[in-house]
């Protein structure tokens, strides 16, 4: 694996020669794109440079037991530090999705449970907005269709970040919550106070940089204007300001109502859109490459849940990973970064799994 590291070495001095380039910041775009991709490699050339000098100082070591016995004490613990540099920089080798730096829309819908089901969804919103807090991450309300009790049928909400480190990006780490989340409590509808069971849906898209990033032909959109419904403003229920967008081709639809104006929603829905119909394709290429890549739309029956949320035994568990702790009242407040980990960690050893399945 370590011999691919020559030309990414030499990618990196690339880059940082085109980064000096004043030309290159006077397209945002672009070099938002340069600035990701060079900081990822940073951290490869660090960890590459402190895995060559583990190298040097253990050559060195053993050279020099040979003539004094003293230095033979140092050889085990650099022989340890090599390990453990070594492996920092074959997991930095693994193929990265390239998605990793986008911000993030998600979406979360109530599934099997009604009322309950909305209420959770409404805590599961509140949780990702406190982790993004945590994260030092923006978050931004997008739409939003209330229940009667307090809760969320449906809302949309985008995620933004700063970092130029994929690693650290939005997507890096939220695109594992696309899925099933089962709830298990005393619903505030329960009289009898009996333990139910209800399911939650969250999809995750990564945000379109440039709306050119994802061709759309006006002709392929049927826009439909209808009267908002629900609490809000003076212009609320009193003009068409609610949008509808149907792209014919994929047959998506995305509907916004959150705003006063019928050109804001629009604005907001054709956001959405550029980013389920991104999804979609990368969808078909990952298919077609037959990759390990699974849709993350999917029914919302209790069968196909990724984690458990237990109110009565405070136990939070991810069935994908295996991971289980005993802090779901933390978790719900934000504390979802030891559940994120469990994922990446499962995600990186796929990964290295098949790139050695390759190789033999």
């Amino acid at each position: 694996m370590f011999e691919s590291v020559s030309v990414l070495l030499a990618e990196h001095d690339d880059l940082q020669t085109q980064l000096s380039d004043p030309a290159v910041h006077a397209d945002a775009a672009r070099a938002k794109k340069i600035n990701r991709r060079y900081a990822e490699l940073s951290r490869i050339v660090a960890a590459h440079s402190a895995w060559q000098q583990a190298v040097d100082d253990l050559e060195a070591a053993r050279e020099l037991a040979k003539e004094d016995e003293a230095f033979a004490d140092e050889v085990p613990a650099l022989e340890q530090g090599l390990d453990e540099s070594q492996e920092k920089l074959r997991r930095l080798l693994i193929p990265r999705d390239p998605d990793d730096g986008r911000d993030v829309i998600m979406e979360i819908k109530g599934g099997e449970g009604g009322a309950e089901s909305a209420l959770f969804a409404a805590d599961l919103l509140r949780m990702y907005l406190h982790y993004a807090e945590g994260m030092g991450w923006k978050s931004e309300m997008i739409q939003s269709d209330d229940s009667d009790l307090g809760g969320y049928k449906n809302v949309q909400v985008a995620i933004k970040s700063n970092a130029t480190d994929p690693s650290q990006g939005v997507w890096a780490h939220l695109k594992y919550e696309g899925g099933v989340h089962r709830v298990q409590r005393v619903p505030a509808t329960e009289s009898q106070g009996r333990i139910h069971t209800s399911t939650t849906g969250v999809l995750v898209f990564p945000e379109v940089d440039e709306p050119e990033e994802v061709d759309i032909n006006q002709n392929d959109l049927k826009i439909d204007v209808y009267r908002s419904s629900g609490p809000g403003g003076q212009s609320v229920n009193t003009t068409d300001s609610a949008v509808r967008i149907t792209h014919l081709p994929t047959g998506i639809v995305v509907a916004m109502q959150n705003e006063k104006s019928q050109l804001q929603n629009r604005e907001a829905g054709m956001r959405v859109l550029r980013a389920r119909i991104l999804a979609r394709q990368q969808e078909e290429q990952a298919a077609i490459a037959s990759d390990a890549r699974k849709s993350q739309i999917r029914g919302m029956d209790r069968s196909e849940r990724i984690r458990t949320y237990n109110f009565p035994e405070n136990r939070i568990a991810d069935h994908r990973t295996g991971y289980k702790a005993y802090n779901l009242d933390a978790v719900m407040d934000g504390a979802l970064q030891p559940v994120v980990e469990s994922c990446i960690q499962a995600d990186e050893e796929a990964r290295l799994a098949e790139i050695g399945d390759t190789a033999s």
